[in-house]
């Protein structure tokens, strides 16, 4: 498999937000919302800190230890869950749900970055270890985003009555026939037979989606020295015991975060604003919101009623229960490992910004961030249409319409563009002219000349646009080609990655596309990559 790689910059895509790439360009109105700049020198810093920070590593370790009880551990596995242990090694983190059968791409992006970045600083940083994490948020109950996939155009979705954490759902036999649906379509890939067995291999019957994933994930990276977290666990929420008492006595983080969401929003389009308590309690089949209504806990319902609880009962019986959300999670996560950097994509990036005071209420120190590395593979038979038709790597990403309009004024520009565009020169220095003549004359007419010249630059742009349409009419096979390029590329109007699954890619190519997406990673120059696969 040969594989060539180009780079752009994240703000040439088009597809990432303001506050993105304000962060990436290190942007003075945002700099207040960070502590760390993304770079080696950070790495120090966070390190020094973290050093002064007590992280329970004998705790992390033995659960680590209980979650892999009867997978065989890869000896770099093994190297790195003994090294957690020692007092110089850190964690480079990521963390996404258990979208069923790894969901979009991303999800594979955001793993083999974290490897990479461990990789590397493992030379770079000689007296410290670092360590790459997956860290599942299996507790989200979110199962219509995360119960479905698409390969090559065709979605599936997994029809379950399930209810609650999507973690905690059991495999049931309409996700084993999901599978023999996905083998139906990839199976006549080379490995395509190869990748349904691994499925089948970890989704069995009553087995929970936590579970399956976690071993699903770890048979596609344990060479690489990967360790996977279910934070779902009673052990490590002992450990995050302070802060949640904290949240239910002063609601301390929505406090926070309301106060930053109102400074961002001069200027950003902020992404999660909190409630007043952040934090869940899990059932085997509902996650509800804790409230406090008139100085009493309870649960607030799918169906809007109210369930009182013994707080401090459940605290201490049943602490496995509680579950923060979007603005705790990120502070459970860096409490329990010890880490140095988060990586994660466009919206986790919004909203961690959100949440650095809240980080300093919580006394956990606050991770360098990084935006996780994006790709757009480019197979062989698209590459020779890029090729033949000189697309460049940022027209590629214009939207459909624009992109054809670039193209047709490259095939009339020898004819009518350069004359179009003399005729515009040409009628704005002839308007000039009139109005310098009229202008100590007749002061009135300056602005009915303008209005003239405008219309007649109107008259002209509209007369392109119509040789533009005129070219397409005649270039109907080429639009069809282009079409088609857009729509597999970039499925549904989005990013390749946000939509489309490994499956297929697995099945062509086999887990060696792993070690080329690896191969091709960057780490902290933070660009969108471009790979274009060269051979069948």
């Amino acid at each position: 498999m040969k594989v060539n790689s180009s780079y752009i910059p994240f703000q040439e895509t088009g597809y990432f937000s303001k506050i993105v790439t304000d962060y990436l360009n290190n942007e003075k109105q945002l700099q207040p919302f960070y502590t760390y700049q993304p770079n080696l020198e950070s790495v120090k810093k966070a390190i020094e800190v973290r050093k002064n920070f007590k992280t329970n590593r004998v705790v992390l370790v033995n659960e680590l230890r209980k979650q892999y009880e009867g997978i065989t551990l890869h000896e770099k596995q093994e190297l790195n869950l003994n090294s957690l242990l020692k007092e110089n090694t850190f964690t480079v983190t990521t963390a996404h749900q258990p979208n069923i059968f790894t969901g979009p791409l991303y999800f594979i992006y955001k793993i083999l970055h974290v490897i990479k970045i461990a990789d590397e600083w493992n030379t770079v940083f000689k007296d410290c270890h670092f360590v790459p994490i997956f860290f599942m948020g299996s507790e989200d109950a979110d199962l219509e985003e995360l119960g479905y996939i698409n390969i090559e155009g065709v979605k599936y979705v997994w029809e379950t009555t399930q209810t609650g954490a999507v973690g905690r759902m059991k495999v049931d036999k309409k996700l084993l026939a999901l599978i023999e649906k996905i083998s139906g379509q990839i199976g006549v890939y080379k490995f395509g037979n190869e990748f349904i067995q691994l499925l089948k291999l970890c989704f069995t019957e009553g087995k929970t989606i936590q579970q399956a994933t976690l071993e699903f994930v770890n048979i596609l990276f344990q060479e690489f020295g990967l360790l996977i977290l279910i934070p779902d666990n009673k052990n490590l929420k002992e450990e995050f015991k302070a802060i949640i008492l904290k949240e239910l006595e002063h609601n301390f983080s929505n406090k926070e975060v309301q106060n930053t969401v109102n400074q961002l929003n001069n200027n950003y389009k902020t992404q999660t604003s909190g409630r007043a308590i952040n934090l869940f309690y899990l059932t085997n089949n509902a996650r509800n919101r804790i409230v406090n209504e008139y100085g009493t806990f309870g649960l607030k319902t799918e169906n809007n009623t109210f369930q009182q609880i013994d707080i401090q009962h459940e605290i201490e019986n049943n602490i496995q229960a509680f579950s923060p959300n979007v603005v705790l999670r990120p502070v459970f996560q860096e409490l329990i490992l010890p880490n140095i950097a988060f990586i994660g994509g466009g919206g986790e990036l919004a909203y961690w910004l959100e949440l650095k005071n809240v980080f300093q209420q919580a006394e956990v120190p606050y991770p360098i961030l990084l935006l996780r590395n994006s790709f757009l593979i480019i197979e062989k038979q698209y590459t020779k249409l890029l090729e033949k038709y000189l697309i460049s790597k940022k027209e590629l990403f214009l939207q459909l319409d624009k992109l054809l309009a670039e193209m047709m004024k490259r095939k009339i520009d020898d004819k009518f563009s350069a004359e179009i565009q003399k005729a515009i020169h040409e009628i704005k220095i002839n308007y000039q002219a009139i109005k310098n003549k009229i202008q100590p004359h007749y002061p009135t007419l300056s602005e009915h000349t303008n209005a003239l010249e405008t219309k007649t630059l109107k008259s002209l742009q509209a007369l392109e646009k119509k040789i533009i349409r005129a070219e397409k009419k005649k270039n109907a096979a080429l639009i069809n080609q282009i079409t088609k390029l857009k729509e597999s590329l970039f499925p549904k109007n989005s990013l390749q990655e946000r939509v489309e699954n490994i499956a297929s890619f697995y099945a062509k190519y086999g887990s060696v596309i792993f070690n080329e997406i690896y191969n091709h990673s960057l780490t902290i120059e933070q660009q969108f990559a471009i790979l274009n696969i060269e051979n069948d």
